[in-house]
This record gives C-alpha cells, sequence and structure tokens, in this order.
C-alpha cells in the first residue's frame, strides 16, 4: 500500500471527528489500529475506510459505552451480527438510570437537611428465631430491580416444590446501601417452619438461612413512603435513632414485607424497615 494511500492521523481526525489523542488511546487499547505506524518516527496513517470505523466509535462512546464494550461490539458487527438490540437496551437502561437520578434528586431537595424525619416512631421489639429460604446475590442500583424479580420468583418456584410451609414475611437483608459505586450483597429470604417440609437440591445462589433471636429497632412505613427514594428517610431515620440511643447495629439491614401489592408506592404496602440491635 502506497503512503499516497493513507491518511496521517492529524487528517484522519479531522474526518473522523476524534481526537490525536483519542486515536492514540484507541490504537493503545486495540480498538483502532493504524494500517501503517512509520517504524523510525512513529508516526500513524490510516486507510480512508477506516475512517467509518473511527465514526461509529466515537458514537460508541458517545452513548457512554467503556471502551472495553466497545471493543466487543465491533468484533460482532465485524461477525456481522445486528447491534441494534443491544444498543437500544444501553439506551433505555441509561434513561431509566437518569430518571432514578431526578427522582432522588427531588427527593433530596426535599428532604431535611439536618437527620431524618418519619412520621411513624422507631420502635424496639424482639424478633423471634428465623427459618428461611434464601436467594443472595451481589448487586448495584441497576441490577436492583432484577434481583427481587428473579430471586424472589425463583424463591416461591422452590418453596412451593418443596411443599415449604411459609410461617413469616417475605423480607430482604442488606448488607450495605445499594449503590452505582459498587456491588453490595444482598439476601432475599422466604421464612418458613424447620418443623416441616424442607427443600432440597436447591440451585446456586440459594440455601437456608438460621437466625437467632433479637432485638429489633425498626419503622413501619405505608403507601408512598415505602417506595424508593423515600424508604431511604427510613433507613436514616432509624440508623439516627439507634446511634441516638446508645444501641449497636448487630447485623444487616432489614427490609420485610408485611403486605407488599406488587407496585412501588401502592397505597396498601405496608413494609418495616431496621436493624437488629445489641446494647442500648
Amino acid at each position: 500500500m502506497r503512503r499516497t494511500d493513507l491518511l496521517p492521523i492529524g487528517q484522519f481526525a479531522q474526518a473522523s471527528g476524534l481526537t490525536i489523542t483519542a486515536l492514540r488511546h484507541y490504537d493503545a487499547s486495540g480498538v483502532l489500529t493504524p494500517a501503517r505506524t512509520d517504524p523510525v518516527s512513529g508516526y500513524r496513517y490510516y486507510r480512508h475506510d477506516q475512517v467509518a470505523v473511527a465514526r461509529l466509535i466515537r458514537g460508541l462512546r458517545e452513548l457512554g459505552l467503556p471502551i472495553e464494550h466497545v471493543r466487543e461490539l465491533l468484533e460482532r458487527r465485524a461477525a456481522g451480527l445486528d447491534l441494534a438490540g443491544e444498543l437500544w437496551a444501553h439506551v433505555d437502561a441509561a434513561q431509566r438510570r437518569v430518571d432514578g437520578q431526578r427522582t432522588v434528586l427531588r427527593h433530596l431537595l426535599s428532604s431535611p437537611t439536618e437527620g431524618a424525619e418519619m412520621s411513624h416512631r422507631v420502635t424496639v421489639r424482639q424478633a423471634r428465631p428465623i427459618h428461611a429460604l434464601a436467594y443472595r446475590a451481589e448487586i448495584d442500583t441497576a441490577g436492583a430491580d432484577e434481583f427481587m424479580r428473579t430471586g424472589f420468583q425463583s424463591l416461591y418456584t422452590v418453596a412451593g416444590a418443596a411443599p415449604l410451609t411459609l410461617n413469616a414475611p417475605a423480607f430482604v437483608r442488606y448488607h450495605g446501601r445499594v449503590s452505582d459505586e459498587g456491588p453490595t450483597r444482598v439476601e432475599a429470604c422466604l421464612p418458613f417452619r424447620a418443623d416441616a417440609a424442607q427443600p432440597a437440591d436447591l440451585p446456586e445462589q440459594m440455601y437456608v438461612l438460621d437466625v437467632a433471636e433479637t432485638t429489633f429497632a425498626g419503622i413501619v412505613t405505608e403507601g408512598a413512603e415505602s417506595a424508593y427514594p423515600q424508604l431511604f428517610t427510613a433507613y436514616d431515620a432509624v440508623a439516627d435513632w439507634i446511634a441516638a440511643h446508645g444501641f449497636g447495629f448487630a447485623g444487616p439491614a432489614y427490609e420485610i414485607y408485611h403486605r407488599w401489592c406488587g407496585e412501588q408506592g401502592h397505597p396498601d404496602n405496608r413494609l418495616e424497615i431496621g436493624w437488629p440491635v445489641d446494647g442500648g
């Protein structure tokens, strides 16, 4: 190939809409390799037909896709696969994140600046021992809805096959606040009688959880207060109360579904939020 058939990196940058710095990065990442690199000067040259690929990379990056994902998509495109479905799914997920961020922002702007306030008071009770079928996962905000849906579907399927004798409301244990900052361990749980039928041949991620009797501090929320992100106010209020009254956190946070009607914020929903505690 003659050098005159190639575009130097500066002209290629102009034609593709990418910066020279970006082109060097994509070369180092193996996403867009120049047709020729001068062995002496290190100067990069590109074919004219690489302009379309560079513009595709620019568009994919503008969609917020990480470089590793861009490389995978280019490989699938080269193999003749259609990318439309995956790209639309990515944009839809991004829109859901934005919608969630707007909801959180409205909640933050309408919340008190010092301490958390709730219309219901914190109560302390003795929680009896729990024998429960549990489904565990590591999730961030984006995976929360899918975890709740697939986790409880799997639990009820196994419980019905045994069949288990359910004897208390379903609940979720959170070993940290679910956020976009990294995965958090969560457990969806169905309490059942220990002296009746037991599950067998449990699938991956599922196990039997035994929790000892404990003191539990919590708040009951209903209707709109039981929806996210308003529910964070309940968590904060209980946490503030526990710290203020000299108790210690003795385990993960619980979200107990005393009544759940299948949708966030349903007026008949009734949840209890809190922690097992010690001391006080």
